[in-house]
């Protein structure tokens, strides 16, 4: 379950990811088969092939790309690759506006 999203957010990640960039929205979340983790960062693309490539440098596989909504396509970032990447993309407010630290 998601909570915590502010419609500005939504829709500034939906723009860029249509637009060809990796576009990140970080929320709250719940989820059974993950109760260590509080939140999710969304790292996405329309662009399928640049996703990938994208993911590849991190160690994400293809596979993990999330084509539920193939308007939406993203991996789910969790954990400790959540918090890797974020610094290393140095979207410290991610981290700064959820309490990742």
């Amino acid at each position: 379950m998601a909570f915590g999203l502010k419609r500005e957010d939504l829709e500034k990640w939906k723009r860029e990811m249509e637009q060809g960039e990796i576009a990140f929205l970080t929320h709250y979340w719940l989820d059974d088969r993950f109760p260590q983790c509080r939140t999710v960062t969304k790292a996405g693309c329309i662009d399928l092939e640049k996703l990938a490539e994208w993911g590849a440098q991190y160690g994400l596989k293809p596979e993990w790309i999330d084509l539920r909504n193939p308007s939406r396509p993203h991996f789910d970032l969790l954990g400790e690759k959540q918090l890797f990447i974020l610094k290393k993309e140095q979207l410290l407010h991610h981290l700064d506006r959820f309490r990742l630290e």
